[in-house]
């Protein structure tokens, strides 16, 4: 099975305010890295993390894959190891924050072997310090998209 290190990274100016995500995928043995950012009009911090993780598998062209994902959110990497989005699930995520966004989790992470890694935020380390750089751009410049879910459950 192919492996593939993902390190990911998202950012909200404001939380909520401007977002972005930040991206690197690496094939384990081979000379590939690609990068993926995008920033939205008004989102949180938690919802571009998430998001991140999620474009990322989407992302995988092959399955199943071997995947690790590197990340310094302990709201997601919390959420999946400590298995508490399963139990969101059952309860068809009642009163959860971005349920829209675990569903569409859900869906990807069946699809591959997944891992999580906790990295320190801002603490030198390379591929970290590149998602953050590219999510921070992406929330700050660029063509920035809209968060229809978050701003439609913002006005409830």
């Amino acid at each position: 099975m192919t492996q593939v290190n993902i390190y990911t990274d998202g950012s909200a100016l404001g939380n909520p305010g401007p977002g972005g995500y930040g991206i690197i995928m690496e094939l384990v043995g081979k000379r590939y890295e690609k990068e993926f950012s995008q920033g939205y009009k008004y989102t949180t911090n938690n919802r571009m993390e998430l998001l991140a993780v999620i474009i990322a598998l989407e992302n995988l062209k092959k399955h199943p894959m071997d995947v690790v994902i590197y990340s310094d959110s302990k709201y997601v990497i919390d959420s999946v190891e400590k298995k508490w989005v399963f139990g969101w699930k059952i309860k068809n995520f009642k009163g959860k924050k971005n349920s829209d966004l675990w569903k569409r989790f859900l869906k990807v992470y069946d699809l591959h072997k997944v891992r999580f890694q906790w990295i320190k935020g801002h603490n030198d380390h390379p591929q970290n310090e590149r998602c953050d750089q590219l999510a921070v751009e992406a929330a700050k410049n660029g063509a920035k998209i809209k968060d229809e879910f978050f701003e439609k459950e913002r006005k409830k």
